[in-house]
């Protein structure tokens, strides 16, 4: 597992070093874009860094910094715990939840979703992704949907800060209920959570956004169902407080393509007319197979792979993402195009741009032909600096010392060659 990590460690020092000295050619200048987010002169907490832990539940715990959990493939869904009427297992759930306590992760994301093979109706569904047989099915009885909300929150109050009704609730997958269904579970989620642990946050179904996107207009799949979920929502009066996407690209998509997505998905929110909530994406990754054969996976290693961790994270400060939950911490993964464990770039890359900017308060961005994010603390400035495309060339002004994802700092004489993030500073 080093082997990844020595690698790029070389890679980097040495095109850092040579980036030092570096002038910048001479080019056409380029106007500066002042970007707009909702986040901007917000403290960074460490809950942005999100991520999914496999085998939390067993205690497996990552040997990087995280700021939340999300609870989704750790056999703690409906299904995997009430698995009759009344006759709950309870062993995974809190293992997850104490492993979590343990390791000092103060938020604790939920996802209440699969329904048991006796509640189901749809006992058709399911058996894929993970999902067991009849859980992307809709309860039958909504009694039963009430009284398994009411266990959990009632056993864990205090303890998991955050629940989520459903997982993709616009994939079939996942869920074959409509949106009508959706929003119904969704407000009975909301009024129970409310009432007998009223400090924990209720966060909206996540919603699938990678269905055939072209530049910011999403799908028709996509829009159609979301658009009648919200409708459905606004007649309950909007009971959540969080609004949550899966951003994941198309499998050659890169952070420009996830940041349309974004834009998208934020534009349907505004289309219907919904209030101003946070959002969180709450699972992410690249190079995941599809949509369709012309999409095949991709593995993304290297120094892509810790440019694009780092990017993921600044890009939902840069858009107004409060939360973003990687998936996953864990071993080898052939769904995923980005793997996440000790020593691999990814995991450098996402602890060392905590060490960055974590603490820190966001003051904003701005873009040209590299985007500049810029982050105070203590009455000094620091900046985060990349290339959304290529390398270029960059002069920093006010700077003495660039820094890369793997730690390693050089001082700055004359201008740099940017792509990968980069961490300005004296």
């Amino acid at each position: 597992m080093r082997r990844f990590l020595t690698v790029t460690t070389i890679a980097l020092a040495g095109s850092l070093a040579a980036a030092a000295l570096v002038a910048p050619a001479a080019q056409a200048v380029q106007p500066v874009k002042k970007e707009k987010s909702s986040l901007t002169n917000t403290v960074v907490d460490d809950s942005l860094f999100g991520m999914h832990v496999f085998n939390a539940e067993d205690g497996v715990w990552p040997t990087v910094k995280i700021g939340a959990l999300r609870l989704w493939d750790n056999e703690t869904t409906w299904s995997s715990i009430e698995v009759a009427p009344n006759q709950f297992n309870w062993a995974k759930l809190d293992g997850a939840v104490a492993n979590a306590e343990k390791n000092g992760v103060k938020d604790i994301l939920m996802v209440l979703a699969g329904t048991p093979s006796w509640a189901t109706d749809d006992p058709a569904s399911g058996g894929a992704a993970g999902v067991l047989p009849g859980a992307a099915g809709m309860p039958r009885n909504l009694a039963d949907w009430d009284d398994w909300v009411t266990q959990v929150v009632t056993r864990y109050k205090g303890r998991i800060t955050a629940y989520q009704p459903w997982n993709e609730a616009n994939l079939t997958t996942f869920s074959t209920g409509s949106p009508q269904q959706m929003a119904e579970l969704t407000k009975r989620t909301y009024d129970i959570v409310k009432r007998i642990d009223p400090a924990a946050t209720v966060v909206a179904p996540s919603m699938g956004t990678r269905l055939g996107s072209k530049g910011s207009a999403l799908s028709k799949k996509f829009t159609k169902f979301y658009g009648t979920y919200l409708a459905a929502l606004k007649a309950n009066n909007w009971p959540v407080d969080v609004w949550s996407a899966h951003t994941y690209p198309a499998s050659l998509g890169t952070p420009v393509d996830r940041a349309l997505l974004i834009k998208g998905y934020q534009n349907a929110l505004k289309v219907a007319g919904a209030p101003s909530k946070p959002i969180w994406d709450t699972e992410n990754n690249f190079g995941l197979a599809g949509p369709g054969p012309q999409n095949p996976d991709q593995d993304i290693t290297d120094n892509r792979a810790s440019s694009w961790t780092a990017q993921t994270y600044l890009d939902s400060l840069r858009y107004g993402i409060s939360r973003t939950y990687w998936y996953a911490w864990g071993p080898e993964n052939d769904l995923v195009g980005i793997q996440m464990y000790e020593g691999t770039p990814a995991a450098t890359a996402y602890a060392t741009l905590q060490d960055w900017i974590v603490g820190t308060t966001f003051k904003g961005c701005e873009s040209s032909k590299v985007v500049e994010c810029s982050f105070a603390k203590g009455g000094t400035t620091k900046k985060v600096v990349w290339a959304e495309r290529g390398a270029k060339n960059y002069k920093p002004q006010g700077f003495t010392e660039v820094c890369s994802l793997n730690g390693t700092c050089t001082p700055i004489k004359g201008g740099i060659r940017v792509s990968d993030p980069v961490l300005l500073t004296n």
